[in-house]
């Protein structure tokens, strides 16, 4: 009787052993295994309008039929419905129905790079920023042209451009407008280090101002070897108290940057930014400018040149003057072959 029920209680464990087992086997099936069917990362985008319903549907095209089956089972038995978080998640192909569950349910986003490129003006930024955050390009806009908006960080809608320094910034998809600009005031305070500062104090300019004539220097040329040179003829000539005469800022001007040759009736548009009517630095900045260019005035070449003209090869670079019989004697072989290309 007692090897009996010995035997009854080694086919109890047994049996009790295979049904752990193939629980464990279907845990591990639904739960534990790989979800995404994708060998790269795939990112779930939820947004505001995005409900439980909503996040199953964006999961199963990637999904393992079994796992999304498993995802659904403990998300519905944890309530996730009642706690659906916008965010930008990171499917990797790796994680399992469970790991991928607790990463919604923390809200554990995957952060983003989000570009300021230097664009010309700030709808143009603004559009730019949304395509990549769940920012509205209006509600953005909006705060970067308001005076009061501009006053909080310091600027105005003039001079709000030059909060803005290039580069790649790593940031959740759902940063509200406010905590981007925060940022980006954070970011421009950063760049300016005191080494800078000081910098700026020399030339006499304020970081505002910097930021402005670099904005020209952007404009004007993309040869990197000439940027401090066209920078320090510019100073040249707010140390002389004469017009800046920037053919881009008659573009900025007009609100025309499809312009190819600026001709004398375009000189007298009466608008503050145009240079050639009016002395000085411009309002503000005609574009973002770019991080080498702040630098270029800031540690502009030491010259007499006054004048610049576009070479007449075409090359992107400048001829130079210190006068303006030979700066006339550069323009004029600039306009023959203007002329000679068409190029009104």
């Amino acid at each position: 009787m007692k090897k009996k029920a010995n035997k009854g209680i080694k086919a109890i464990a047994a049996l009790l052993v295979i049904v752990l087992l193939a629980a464990l086997g279907i845990g591990y099936y639904y739960l534990l295994s790989p979800l995404s069917q994708e060998e790269e990362n795939w990112f779930l985008y939820i947004d505001r309008d995005d409900n439980v319903d909503s996040v199953y549907t964006k999961l199963s095209a990637i999904a393992k039929p079994h796992a999304m089956t498993g995802f659904k089972t403990v998300a519905d038995f944890k309530g996730y419905g009642d706690n659906v978080k916008r965010g930008r998640y990171a499917v990797k192909p790796g994680v399992s129905a469970w790991a991928l569950y607790n990463i919604l349910n923390r809200g554990e986003q995957t952060p983003l790079n989000v570009p300021i490129t230097s664009v010309r003006t700030l709808d143009r930024l603004a559009g730019a920023v949304s395509k990549k955050l769940e920012l509205d390009s209006l509600d953005l806009l909006k705060a970067i042209t308001d005076p009061a908006t501009c006053r909080k960080y310091g600027y105005t809608p003039e001079t709000m451009p030059s909060m803005f320094i290039p580069d790649s910034y790593n940031m959740y998809w759902t940063v509200s407008v406010e905590e981007f600009l925060d940022r980006m005031k954070k970011e421009c305070e950063k760049f300016w280090t005191e080494e800078r500062l000081q910098k700026a104090k020399q030339v006499g300019l304020t970081p505002v101002e910097v930021s402005t004539l670099a904005s020209i220097v952007t404009e004007e040329t993309r040869a990197t070897q000439e940027k401090p040179t066209v920078a320090g003829l510019y100073i040249n000539r707010l140390k002389k108290g004469m017009l800046l005469q920037s053919d881009p800022t008659v573009k900025f001007a007009m609100h025309d940057f499809t312009i190819r040759r600026i001709l004398n009736r375009m000189l007298s548009t009466d608008d503050p930014y145009n240079t050639y009517k009016y002395k000085g630095l411009p309002p503000g900045p005609i574009r973002i400018p770019l991080k080498e260019d702040l630098d270029a005035v800031l540690n502009y070449e030491h010259h007499d040149y006054l004048y610049m003209c576009a070479k007449e090869d075409f090359s992107g670079t400048h001829n130079y003057a210190r006068n303006e019989a030979e700066h006339m004697a550069n323009a004029r072989r600039y306009h023959q072959a203007l002329n000679a290309r068409g190029i009104k």
